[in-house]
């Protein structure tokens, strides 16, 4: 019985594999799948502009979505150190969203933004002049046993969550 079962899931998971293309899938939830931070090297840019400069994007700390539609959230932390001290603390990633997206039941357009998890439990999302966009609560995960600079996750909940260590907010479409 356990051998009909496999059978008949297996060729769901290849024809998922093949639809994926070379995206690798780390988790899937209701409405999109989670990418592998390896497979966003194609999709990132290795330099990203804010606030008048280029800054190297960190690739192995970046994490992303794509849509059951097609569409896709990146995420990544960047590098900083050209930077002054008010705006690193505020500046700690680059984040795109093809689609508007809800983080934290706040509404965020489609765009190229900078993003930071602030002291104090904030996420401050910025345009690309360094411009309060949107401030978010975020949670703190003390049940995650090996958190990462950076790291997306589906939610068990539904959506999707961006991790900073073991801050995180949760965001959808």
């Amino acid at each position: 019985m356990r051998i009909q079962a496999i059978a008949r899931v297996l060729p769901a998971s290849i024809a998922l594999a093949a639809l994926m293309g070379s995206t690798s899938i780390l988790a899937q939830s209701r409405g999109g799948t989670v990418l592998a931070p390896s497979n966003l090297e194609k999709m990132l840019p290795a330099t990203v502009y804010y606030d008048g400069q280029p800054a190297p994007v960190q690739m192995r700390n970046s994490g992303g979505v794509k849509f059951t539609d097609g569409h896709f959230v990146l995420a990544s932390l960047v590098d900083t150190s050209g930077y002054s001290t008010g705006i690193a603390t505020k500046y700690q990633g680059y984040l795109i969203a093809e689609v508007p997206l809800k983080i934290e039941d706040k509404s965020l357009p489609a765009g190229a933004y900078g993003f930071g998890f602030l002291t104090g439990g904030k996420f401050l999302v910025t345009d690309l002049g360094g411009h309060d966009v949107l401030t978010a609560q975020s949670t703190a995960d003390a049940a995650m046993t090996r958190p990462r600079p950076l790291q997306v996750m589906a939610d068990p909940a539904g959506g999707f969550r961006l991790y900073a260590g073991r801050s995180y907010v949760h965001f959808n479409r």
